[in-house]
């Protein structure tokens, strides 16, 4: 199954110049959906993995599914005061200004394995910093799966080093 058929693009959103890859059409289609979910958890079933991590929103839609398969946790990566108990944070800087990102300090035990999962590598920075956090805790960055990667931002200089798959690449 060619899943590049489920990734619609959309000219200039949000803003002049960007093509937006939507992930849409491939969660609407349950074939093409369990087909991409089925590659991840392919690819970290011999990863010995304990947890999967996925930064909002849509790590939580590629991740659940993957941790569900592999009969492991799933934690989300929130923004600063979207998690309720007591949380560890990361600040990273943007092409203009910085964002911050969250997980609960108990989240990842110390030796714990996991895969981190999102929809997308663009620049890398969101998934340093999710890298940094799994770190910070003491857990195993294992590997790292995405269903598309922007090969032109270059997110994977950041992430050198980790495993990982992507799905597509555009």
């Amino acid at each position: 199954m060619d899943l590049k058929n489920y990734i619609a693009s959309i000219e200039n959103y949000p803003s002049e110049g960007i093509v937006f890859r939507d992930i849409s059409p491939l969660m609407a289609d349950g074939d093409a959906y369990r087909a991409a979910t089925h590659e991840i958890v392919k690819y970290a079933e011999e990863k010995q993995i304990d947890m999967v991590v996925g930064p909002e929103a849509r790590g939580f839609i590629v991740g659940c599914p993957v941790a569900y398969e592999l009969g492991v946790g799933f934690a989300p990566v929130r923004k600063p005061g979207k998690l309720p108990r007591k949380t560890i944070s990361v600040s990273y800087d943007l092409e203009y200004g910085s964002d911050t990102l969250s997980l609960h300090a108990d989240a990842i035990k110390p030796g714990q394995r996991v895969l981190i999962c999102d929809d997308l590598l663009a620049t890398g920075g969101t998934i340093k910093a999710t890298i940094e956090l799994i770190e910070e805790l003491g857990g195993i960055v294992v590997g790292c799966a995405f269903l598309i990667e922007l090969k032109d931002l270059h997110g994977r200089d950041k992430i050198e080093g980790y495993d990982m798959i992507t799905l597509m690449e555009y």
